[in-house]
């Protein structure tokens, strides 16, 4: 069974920087593709990274400003999303999500999805 095991979430002040952590199991690391989403209140989920375990190739959407980035641990099998100049409007919950490759056809289509970590900024 896939899982995947979103933290690192929190209450984070405007202009700081965050690291949150997925640690994934029940599949093949080598397999899968793991991306990060998010989803606001009122809003469409939104594609923020994806990247290959396999090959520490990364992927990041045209919308997507700079201020995300995306890495791995193949030893402890976790993919991680450091935010950096965190703004209010980056307030929302925070998904990891696995699918097979390549990361460039999924969009916000991912098959497997953990159950997300609230991060919330303050101004």
């Amino acid at each position: 069974e896939v899982q995947l095991q979103a933290s690192g979430g929190g209450l984070v002040q405007a202009g700081g920087s965050l690291t949150l952590s997925c640690v994934v199991s029940g599949f093949s690391f080598d397999d899968y593709v793991i991306g990060w989403l998010r989803q606001a209140p009122g809003k469409e989920r939104e594609e923020l990274s994806c990247i290959s375990p396999k090959s520490g190739s990364t992927y990041y959407p045209g919308s997507v400003k700079g201020r995300f980035t995306i890495s791995v641990d193949t030893a402890k099998n976790t993919v991680y999303l450091q935010i950096h100049s965190l703004k209010p409007e980056d307030t929302a919950v925070y998904y990891c999500a696995a699918d097979l490759p390549p990361c460039i056809s999924l969009g916000t289509t991912f098959e497997n999805w953990g159950q997300g970590t609230q991060v919330t900024v303050s101004s």
